[in-house]
């Protein structure tokens, strides 16, 4: 039986994902860990423990288990999560039309990303935004449990 795992520390992997970067949970433990394309590399490679800083070399065994057990299963990826589509229900949830459809209007084509960014701070929405998208890597996360039928305890307060 998989222990519970811990709803918090999914959404907040979920959270601190990037391009470079994988999160797994134990599935003997429940915890939560994340490894590094780096660390992926040093296992695959067969590097020598010894050709490894001293502050990598924890991360690189558990990378290790990781790659060469059955015990870890890889939580959502930062491209499975889709941050576009959350950016845009968000700008899509505002009562106000005329920001609605300034923000809508700013998320379109190159350099979307940052524009929002900089909009959020522009119209005093940034707290809003952070709320939004916490839920709904909240929703991710619920969603990845539950369909991986691993028990959790919610909390995320």
């Amino acid at each position: 039986m998989v222990p519970q795992a811990s709803l918090k520390a999914v959404v907040d992997e979920l959270e601190t994902l990037t391009d470079q970067r994988h999160a797994y949970l134990n599935n003997r433990t429940g915890e939560t860990v994340s490894i590094s394309d780096d660390e992926i590399t040093i296992v695959e490679n067969e590097e020598p423990l010894n050709d490894i800083p001293d502050w990598q070399r924890e991360i690189v065994d558990i990378a290790r288990e990781i790659l060469h057990s059955d015990n870890y299963l890889e939580l959502p990826s930062k491209y499975d999560i889709h941050d576009y589509a959350i950016i845009e229900r968000f700008c899509q949830s505002q009562v106000d039309e005329k920001l609605r459809f300034a923000l809508l209007d700013l998320i379109r084509g190159s350099g979307a990303f940052g524009r929002f960014k900089d909009a959020i701070q522009e119209f005093e929405i940034a707290q809003a935004w952070y709320q939004f998208r916490h839920a709904a890597y909240r929703e991710i996360a619920i969603d990845w449990l539950e369909a991986n039928d691993i028990p959790y305890i919610d909390d995320d307060k």
